[in-house]
Order: structure tokens, then sequence, then C-alpha cells
């Protein structure tokens, strides 16, 4: 037999048979070597004509047509992670469903690739991408080659597993993707989609781009204030919900509060007058993120509240994180806040406004 004869199952040595039908049919010359296949002859077996081919350096695609999508994940991260030699007989590296993936390292998929993954409809469909970023430690001393990019991070996330891949969370992916994105409308709807999807919160979305230095390109601040208002207005909603399926007392919806004859006080989401307790969403960016100047708004903040309580205000502060994940125990706390009025000194009177 020459390098340029298929390998059948039955024509494979024995501890190769099985390899004629692994899912997927990519291997590292590491995890070949574990199956007794040197690199020579991984190489003899790759050249023009043969059984397989190279899909990178280092990877060996097991078949000789073009590689899937799945293939293409597969191959770029054995690429990025590579994986120790193992022992020859030691059990295949490939890892079985619901196991680590030890093969891969640390290293995950990121931007577009991995927004495909995690089903995002403005995200290309996987073969139609020329490049599958993948997201490795700073120190992983490897360069990108042919459809494998690396993108390099200081601080690697907790991978989510998709369809037996590590993939990056939708926030750090969408951060990757739109680091390669020039078109607005673009990178509006990979944000819009994150948040309407309901993947991720505003907050989440923009710390990662403010981590990734991206929030001084005008395309990508334009977005974000569409982004933040996208987030406040579904945030809005979920208040409406909470108190309708709850059963909670109707608040006063979106009202200024003054004293008699004297100053704003400032906004709240929702009051109720007669037990003296406000709610307000926190959805602004995060401290370190859209504009320079937030932590002067923090601040602002933080004297309001204060100064409601002083006139016996309760100010209840919800976050629009909290009222995705965690409804009625939001709506618990607002309850507790208003049956704890009647146990409480009489709250200074205020002159409610709409707002």
């Amino acid at each position: 037999m020459n390098h340029n004869t298929p390998l059948s199952p039955l024509s494979l040595p024995l501890p190769l048979r099985h390899l004629a039908d692994a899912r997927p049919r990519v291997m590292s010359t590491a995890q070949l070597g574990a199956h007794g296949v040197s690199a020579a002859d991984a190489g003899a077996h790759c050249r023009p004509g043969g059984p397989w081919q190279q899909l990178l350096p280092g990877v060996c695609l097991l078949h000789p047509g073009p590689p899937t999508s799945e293939e293409r994940l597969h191959g770029a991260l054995l690429y990025a992670g590579r994986p120790p030699v193992r022992q020859a007989g030691a059990v295949p590296a490939q890892p079985r469903a619901g196991e680590p993936h030890a093969p891969y390292a640390d290293a995950m998929i990121t931007g577009l690739a991995a927004l495909a993954l995690h089903r995002f409809s403005s995200a290309p469909p996987l073969l139609s991408l020329d490049r599958i970023d993948v997201l490795v430690p700073r120190t992983r001393r490897l360069r990108s080659v042919g459809f494998a990019r690396l993108v390099r991070t200081p601080a690697m996330p907790t991978p989510q597993q998709v369809t037996g891949v590590p993939v990056a969370p939708v926030p750090r992916a969408v951060a990757d993707a739109v680091a390669r994105l020039s078109e607005a409308g673009a990178v509006r709807r990979l944000l819009t989609e994150a948040v309407r999807g309901g993947h991720c919160e505003p907050a989440a979305v923009v710390r990662e781009l403010n981590l990734a230095r991206l929030l001084n390109r005008p395309h990508v601040v334009d977005a974000v204030d569409s982004l933040l208002a996208e987030g406040r207005a579904i945030a809005e909603d979920r208040l409406y919900r909470m108190v309708d399926e709850h059963g909670l007392p109707a608040p006063l919806w979106n009202v200024d509060l003054r004293m008699p004859g004297g100053p704003l006080l400032g906004g709240v989401d929702a009051y109720w007058p007669d037990q003296a307790v406000a709610v307000e969403l926190d959805t602004r960016a995060p401290r370190q993120g859209l504009r320079q100047d937030d932590d002067a708004l923090w601040s602002e903040y933080v004297r309001k509240r204060e100064h409601l309580e002083r006139l016996g205000i309760t100010v209840v502060h919800i976050t629009p994180r909290k009222l995705r994940d965690a409804l009625e125990q939001q709506a618990t706390v607002v309850r507790t806040a208003l049956m704890a009025a009647t146990d409480r000194e009489p709250a200074a009177y205020v002159v409610v406004l709409p707002r």
C-alpha cells in the first residue's frame, strides 16, 4: 500500500481502525501519536492525493474532502490549544459527550463564529466565515494561520459548551466580533440581538467593549447608545410585568419628586405615595464604560438616594439583570418594603409630578 491509497477501516492498522468512524474527523498530531501514528506517518498520509490532509499546522483532517464547519471549529481549537503529547496506548484525547475539552486546553471560539454557535440570526453562517476567531491567553506562543485567527487576552472568561465546543460568553464574543466590524448597521444588529434576544444585559456588553477599547469608535458609540435605550425599554417592561404578575398595588409610573415649593428631588421609575416607596432601575453604563463622567453620574445617583431616604422614602434599587433572572425575588423585596411602611415614621410630604 502506498500513501495515495485511501485507508479503509480494514486496511488501517488495528490501533487506527476506529479512527475511520471518529467524529469530528480531525485530530492533532499529538492525538494521532497517542494512537501509534508518528508525525512522519501523519505527514505522509497528508501528502497531495493522500487519504488525509493537513487542516492547520499540527492538525490533520482524516479524509480528503472539504472540511465541515464542525471540523473547522475543532481544527482551530486543536491548533490553538496545543494539547500535550500522550503516551502510546493512552485513552484517545478526543473528549466524549459531557467531558471537559482537554485537547483544547483553555482555547475557546469567539467573535462571529461564537455568535453563530449562540444562534445569532445577525451572525453569518459558520461555513461562510473566512476566519474563525479563537480566544487564547496572552502568553500563548502561536500565530494566526489559515482560517484560525488567534485573539489574545490577559484574562480568559469561563467558556460555555455549545454543541460540544467551548465558546466565549456572548458579551465577550460580541466585543471580539465588533472589533473586526466597521459597518455601523452590522454592529448595531449584533448589539441589539444580544439584548433583545435575552442573551445578556447591556451593561455586560458595554463593559466588554470598554475593556477592548472600542468605545472611541464613533460607529460603536452610536450603536451603544441604541443598545442602552433598548435595554432600558426591556427593563421597564419587566418591571411592569413584575407588578402585574405578582399582585403588587399599582404605583405611579415614571414620576419626578419635588419638595413643596422647593427643589427637584429627582425621578423614579415607580412610586407608591401611600407607603413612600420608590423603585429605581439602574440602567447606567458600567462605571468605566461609555461616558467619562460616569463617576459623577454615580455620585449624583447616590446623593439623590440618600436625600430621599432622609425624607423617609424607601428606595428599592433594581438592576435589569435582577429583573431578568429573579423577578419573583424582586417582587418580594418590593412587597416587603410596602408592608414595612406601617412600622416607619411617616415620610415627609413630597409633590409627585409626571416625568
